[in-house]
């Protein structure tokens, strides 16, 4: 072992262990502890960007109630730039999942007559060994099996089954009329 790899592993590790407590990876094929504390600890434990997230969370993304993620290891659902976790809804994370730049995971939504208000939730669900590709949309209610990749660009509604691949088709969306006119009214709000 090298003078690098010995002092990453007995000066480095322990303290990326004291710090992210939910942190596991393995030694090889990831970044150094020393990589980690390099990447994430000023801006995370000493800017408190994401400051209360046990595990390591990149300044540019952003994760909400990370108390109501439920992951396994190999598993950091904010370590990309650019990310946005909502896990207001819950959220079930298995095993050696990786996120693209720019993923969005939201388990709720807003009500659709109050925008201020929160939807019902719905959470979400991965299996193990996902990877989620650049700019991805994971919606609420959504449901991915295990061995699956979902390619960048891609919004996942509903449930992806084990063992496959999802690509991007073209545009697809309905559109849904409204069933009542909309309830709140900011112009009888006195603002700032």
């Amino acid at each position: 072992m090298g003078l690098k790899k010995t002092i990453d592993r007995f000066v480095f590790r322990p303290w990326v262990r004291w710090i992210y407590p939910e942190y596991h990876r393995p030694e090889e094929g990831y970044q150094t502890c020393y990589g980690v504390i390099r990447r994430y600890w000023f801006f995370q434990k000493v800017l408190r960007i994401n400051g209360r997230v046990p595990w390591p969370v990149d300044f540019r993304s952003k994760v909400f109630h990370h108390d109501k993620i439920q992951k396994g290891v190999i598993c950091e659902p904010g370590d990309s730039p650019g990310m946005y976790v909502n896990a207001a809804g819950g959220m079930q994370l298995g095993n050696n999942i990786e996120f693209g730049p720019n993923v969005v995971l939201s388990s709720v939504n807003h009500y659709k007559y109050d925008y201020r208000k929160t939807g019902m939730a719905k959470g979400i669900t991965i299996g193990d060994n996902v990877w989620i590709g650049a700019n991805a949309v994971v919606t609420a209610g959504s449901k991915i099996g295990s061995n699956v990749i979902v390619g960048a660009g891609v919004v996942v509604r509903g449930t992806i089954p084990d063992n496959c691949t999802v690509v991007p088709k073209e545009r697809d969306y309905d559109i849904v009329p409204h069933t009542k006119n909309f309830e709140y009214d900011f112009r009888a709000d006195t603002l700032i």
